[in-house]
């Protein structure tokens, strides 16, 4: 029996439930410390209760240059090909990157047509509109999968 993919609004609540949680490279501790990447993962261990992997030591930089899509591959990995930006839902997890030309680096979840949730640097969680500097910045779309 194959279990039901999370709907979009359990998603976005357990993304919702980390808002506030103050900003730490590498962390992914509800309430006491998350980066972008630590808020999915712990989104992740919400909805399945487990994370598939656990990510080796990253950069906090977004302008690195040469290195691989690490973060592009995993989503691959474990949730499927990415979506068309056009049919992006309430719940998607959204990849961004700074520059064409570098890897992705930035992580969000889409909680409304305009709005994302994503850990900001120097500051928390937080839910911020999607405006047209960070959306020309999506670099891929994924849905969380029916099952870890």
């Amino acid at each position: 029996m194959t279990e039901a993919r999370p709907t979009g609004s359990a998603v976005i609540a357990a993304a919702r439930a980390w808002i506030g949680t103050p900003y730490r490279h590498q962390a992914s501790l509800k309430g006491v410390g998350s980066d972008c990447l630590g808020l999915v993962r712990g989104v992740w261990r919400d909805l399945y209760g487990v994370e598939p992997e656990l990510p080796p030591a990253y950069q906090p930089d977004w302008a690195e240059r040469g290195a691989s899509d690490a973060l592009m591959a995993a989503a691959i990995r474990h949730c499927g090909p990415a979506l068309p930006l056009a049919a992006m839902a309430g719940g998607d997890l959204l990849l961004f990157r700074w520059r064409p030309d570098m890897p992705a680096k930035h992580a969000g979840i889409l909680s409304a047509p305009d709005r994302f949730i994503h850990a900001y640097e120097q500051a928390a969680v937080i839910e911020s509109a999607l405006v047209p500097s960070w959306g020309r910045r999506i670099a891929g779309v994924f849905r969380f999968p029916d099952s870890p």
